[in-house]
């Protein structure tokens, strides 16, 4: 609470003990006039002697110097502490050790203390996380500068979760969470020292308008004068109002009970007393190192003054000038202190201003380079050191000057990690299809179609001497890999070739076997069985090896031939069999009391399969007629050939089903 919040409010509306609105008008003069009139008005009756001393102990609003004098505000006092407070220096610190510090702050119950602490805690350890993230960049890139090779695994930045930032801002969430409390505590308290203050004030209007003794009275409102100052602050926006009220009804206890002269005097005694104190402690104050400590003690012995009662008309200005001329000085330290400051900030803002300056020189065209951003980088980290060293502008200037720096380093080493990372993206990047030529040239490498084998390989190297470097320290692995897989192909063709005319021989008698075998098949009447036995032939045939190149095309022709005299012996056995099944099924039905209701279930399922397939039909050859004359349109158009000649039949067999079922009726 500062003094302005204790100087009575102009215009403002006091209310009276006697439920009257007394109006505290815009000028001294019209404030002294209406106490007066209360003065007046209490001392009817009195006696002279009485009257005398209740005139002398008037105290008037605003009426005197003492009331209206003004302190430092709460914002200065705040700036003093941040001023003065012990500062620790976090930068030396690692960000464990900083995490640690932070944990132990929050021991303490006091959390509005330790708020200054926390907030360069954090500063320090965002500026240590900055810091280990740009050296380790550096150590990296320097590791990884372009060279041929070939490449690590590469592990996204995303995968490496910082765990220290992580424990850091679970640590600084509870502090926040305990600051918030604590500021909801100060307020929900201050409410209540406000109901408690009104309260009182409500029991000094009763105490005015009470008919009982005077030593009752005086003592009941010494009692309330004790326990209005045990209570602590209350809400900014009534502190005015309060004091006001207050203010006015001490007085009219004193204007409204007229206490004898030996009590007043004693009370009058008291207070010379407490205030003379209050002079020495004041003045004691000049020896007070820390200016923060005496404007805050300073702070609170003008409240005490303010709440102690009037002294002899005498001493008042005596006493309010050596009150008056310690605040002086104190004030001449604060002032003097301010202007140490002040010119300490604007030297610091100089120098950060000429950092800055030459860090956006530095920056103002970016390297193209390896070498030059690792140097410009250099630079930039020693403007930084040095910036550390430099103290604080005013806060304005501070966070103007520091955000305009901060930015040019940002956006300089975010350039710089997205230069690297480039480059890192295209060294794995050469890796990867390097390892997809590794993994190409494995797949052929023990392929016997010799000729395409070959061709595959001549490619991949091909691809790989376009391909661009790859990190050096895999470089050599990489490719002792890929030209393991070439060396093994090429040295087992060697060997094939060299003894291809035997196996060839060989391949040819085999082949013709299997073509007896096929054209000498007996089919049973069971289909898959007979086709089961039909694809054993055919794997035999796939598994035999290469024949003389003279004799290829006409074993091979010779082969389709039998394949297909098969095949086709294979689906008549199908047809007939479908067609024998399903006259028996018919013939079954004859018998059968609901013979014509299931022969017309039949003929229906019969009927809507046939218009469905021939739909099918309609709707493949509509879309033949849309392919391209394309490679991969031609396999189109063949598989769909092949679907519309199937379906064909199987209309034709379903057909057959419904004249027969036709001419059972």
């Amino acid at each position: 609470m500062n003094e302005n919040e204790l100087s009575p409010v102009q215009n403002q509306e006091v209310n009276a003990p006697e439920t009257q609105n007394v109006s505290v008008e815009n000028t001294n003069e019209s404030k002294t006039e209406k106490t007066e009139e209360v003065a007046k008005e209490a001392a009817v009756s009195e006696t002279p002697k009485q009257e005398e001393t209740a005139k002398e102990a008037t105290i008037e609003p605003n009426s005197h110097p003492e009331d209206s004098f003004e302190l430092i505000s709460e914002e200065e006092i705040k700036e003093i502490e941040d001023d003065e407070e012990e500062q620790v220096d976090y930068s030396s610190l690692s960000r464990e050790q900083l995490i640690e510090q932070l944990s132990d702050l929050l021991q303490d119950s006091n959390i509005e203390a330790i708020r200054n602490k926390v907030a360069a805690i954090k500063v320090a350890f965002h500026e240590k996380t900055r810091e280990e993230n740009e050296k380790d960049l550096e150590t990296k890139s320097t590791d990884e500068k372009a060279s041929d090779g070939g490449p690590q695994e590469f592990v996204p930045e995303d995968q490496n979760a910082d765990v220290l930032e992580q424990r850091f801002n679970e640590v600084f969430n509870v502090y926040k969470e305990k600051r918030t409390k604590f500021l909801e505590e100060v307020e929900e308290q201050k409410k209540n020292n406000l109901v408690a203050k009104q309260q009182i004030l409500e029991q000094l209007k009763e105490l005015i308008n009470s008919e009982e003794t005077l030593k009752t009275t005086y003592d009941k409102f010494k009692e309330l004068q004790e326990r209005w100052k045990e209570i602590g602050d209350v809400p900014k926006a009534d502190v005015s109002n309060l004091w006001q009220n207050y203010h006015f009804l001490v007085e009219k206890f004193f204007d409204k009970v007229k206490i004898n002269r030996e009590l007043r005097d004693l009370d009058i005694k008291k207070n010379l007393e407490a205030k003379i104190k209050l002079c020495e402690k004041a003045e004691e104050l000049f020896l007070e190192k820390s200016i923060m400590k005496s404007f805050k003690k300073l702070q609170s012995y003008h409240q005490e003054w303010k709440e102690i009662g009037p002294v002899p008309a005498d001493k008042r200005d005596e006493l309010w000038d050596r009150f008056k001329t310690a605040t002086d000085k104190i004030n001449a330290r604060r002032k003097e202190h301010y202007f140490q400051i002040k010119d300490q900030q604007d030297s610091n803002y100089a120098a950060k201003l000429a950092i800055v300056e030459e860090a956006e020189k530095l920056t103002e065209i970016l390297p193209d380079n390896l070498k030059d951003w690792q140097t410009v980088g250099d630079k930039l980290n020693e403007l930084f050191k040095a910036w550390k060293t430099v103290g604080p502008a005013s806060k304005a200037q501070n966070d103007k000057i520091w955000t305009r720096f901060k930015s040019i380093l940002d956006n300089f080493f975010a350039a710089k990690k997205e230069f690297f990372l480039t480059l890192k993206e295209q060294q794995y990047n050469n890796y990867n299809l390097k390892i997809d030529l590794c993994t190409q040239a494995e797949a052929v490498k023990d392929s016997t179609n010799w000729n395409e084998a070959t061709q595959t390989l001549i490619k991949l190297q091909k691809e790989w001497k376009e391909i661009g470097p790859t990190p050096k320290k895999l470089s050599d692995k990489i490719w002792k890999r890929f030209r393991s897989a070439c060396d093994e192909f090429f040295t087992r063709k060697e060997a094939y070739f060299s003894s291809i005319n035997q196996v060839s021989e060989e391949n040819l008698t085999k082949k013709l076997a299997i073509i007896d075998s096929i054209n000498n098949l007996q089919f049973s009447d069971n289909v898959q069985d007979s086709l089961e036995e039909l694809k054993k032939l055919q794997r035999e045939w796939m598994e035999t090896g290469h024949v003389p190149r003279k004799d290829k095309d006409t074993i091979h022709a010779s082969y389709r031939k039998a394949i297909n005299t098969k095949l086709d012996e294979l689906r008549n056995i199908g047809i007939e069999v479908a067609n024998i099944n399903f006259r028996n099924k018919i013939d079954m039905m004859k018998d059968n009391p609901n013979a014509g209701q299931m022969m017309n279930k039949e003929r229906n399922q019969i009927f809507n399969r046939i218009q469905s397939m021939k739909e099918d039909v309609s709707l493949w050859e509509n879309n033949i007629g849309f392919l391209s004359n394309s490679a991969n349109s031609a396999l189109l158009k063949a598989e769909f050939e092949k679907k519309i000649q199937n379906a064909k039949k199987e209309i034709t067999l379903l057909e057959a089903k419904l004249k027969y079922l036709n001419g059972q009726e």
